[in-house]
């Protein structure tokens, strides 16, 4: 529902514009551009998906691979303990914790087919014990935030997007992406925690958080010791042979519990193309209506419109291309996705501003359309502060990747 209103309102924008220019300014080829880009960007948005099919089916048959050999539960049994202090009104044995560990688990590895049936099938369980069935529980919030936080480890489909789109090191964006996602999540589950009244300081919770902002940190200290040329390559290094590790680690697994690892790979490649193909429509549908507002000038004078507030404040405005993305993100995942590619294919996947948008879009994941979904699958209709602890982890990951981005890349 989001979506279709931000798509009829692209339009509505772009016309209105339009007409301004034409008649204040007398610009007689706004709306023949406005036109021409409607042709231009269904092709775009065609060649694009096309081209994601062979990318694509490799990526989700590794990612087959890696679910029969049971990474799932291996990351399952990693992180029960601590999911065990930060849901302290679900009892010990309850059956929603294996759903939400596996769920959070499969996120982490990019796995959303296998994510969304395990995170309803959480909510669901959760909704058995919650004693009012039309508001959300603690432990449902904190789920549902921990979910629209987007913690991931391998941010695959963005770097299948690089790819497409022609960077040079599709995956230069890994480690930003990772420490983004990181402080979005972190962000979250202190929100909640905070209106839980959740004792953080548990020596459970801290062995697990502080391990990791530790560990964080150092990786940040370190990359901010390096100059320019230094952080490129380290990074460009580092990112590709964590990758290429995962997979080796993958097949190895899935020959240790005999699977075969073939016919593993064939049966996600499968999926692989499905999705390429399923993604068409989607994809021409919101470039067409983001070439429409770009070929108007309304994005142009948006873009400028926030440089120049930013730029009245002394902070660098090079960022503000790629904030489109970031505006988006909690409204709606294909929206952010087709702002993205549009940055890319105007600025360059491997530009400043590519690069941003990149980096924006794996930092979180989409708030309004998981809460919509996970919520309106148990019936539950008061959500309570379920959406500002969201949008509260969205805005950390948008500064954290901004901030990153320039570390890295600028």
């Amino acid at each position: 529902m989001v979506l279709n209103y931000i798509w009829i309102a692209f339009f509505l924008i772009a016309f209105a514009v339009g007409l301004v220019k034409l008649i204040f300014f007398g610009d007689a080829e706004v709306f023949p551009e406005m036109v021409a880009s409607t042709f231009d960007m269904s092709k775009t948005g065609f060649e694009i998906s096309l081209g994601l099919t062979g990318v694509l089916t490799l990526w989700l048959g590794l990612m087959k691979i890696g679910e029969r050999g049971g990474v799932i539960r291996i990351f399952s049994k990693a992180i029960a303990p601590f999911f065990r202090k930060i849901f302290p009104e679900l009892k010990k044995d309850d059956p929603a914790y294996g759903s939400m560990v596996m769920n959070v688990a499969a996120n982490m590895l990019g796995l959303d087919n296998a994510a969304t049936p395990m995170g309803l099938k959480a909510m669901k369980e959760m909704q058995e014990t919650n004693p009012d069935k039309s508001t959300a529980s603690n432990a449902q919030i904190m789920f549902l935030v921990l979910n629209t936080s987007g913690l991931t480890l391998l941010p695959i489909s963005i770097m299948v997007y690089r790819t497409q789109l022609g960077a040079v090191n599709p995956s230069d964006i890994f480690i930003p992406i990772l420490l983004a996602t990181y402080f979005s999540t972190i962000a979250g589950m202190i929100s909640v925690a905070i209106y839980q009244k959740i004792n953080l300081l548990d020596k459970v919770v801290l062995s697990y958080l502080g391990g990791l902002t530790v560990f964080i940190a150092g990786i940040i200290w370190y990359f901010s010791t390096l100059d320019k040329e230094a952080i490129t390559q380290v990074s460009k290094v580092t990112s590709n042979f964590i990758l290429f590790t995962v997979i080796v680690a993958f097949i190895l697994m899935a020959v240790w519990k005999k699977v075969n690892v073939y016919e593993a790979f064939i049966e996600g490649a499968k999926d692989g193309f499905k999705t390429a193909v399923k993604i068409i429509p989607y994809l021409v549908a919101i470039l067409v209506a983001i070439g429409v507002f770009r070929a108007s000038g309304a994005m142009d004078w948006l873009v400028a419109g926030v440089a120049w507030g930013f730029e009245l404040a002394g902070i660098n405005s090079d960022f503000t291309p790629a904030l489109p993305t970031a505006l988006m993100k909690p409204l709606s995942g294909s929206g952010a996705r087709g702002m993205m590619v549009d940055a890319m294919t105007t600025y360059g996947a491997d530009s400043f501003v590519g690069r941003v948008a990149s980096t924006v879009q794996g930092a979180t994941d989409t708030t309004f359309y998981i809460l919509a979904v996970y919520f309106g699958a148990v019936g539950i209709k008061n959500t309570r502060y379920a959406v500002v602890c969201g949008l509260i982890a969205d805005f950390v990951g948008i500064i954290a990747s901004i901030l990153l981005a320039y570390l890295f890349f600028y």
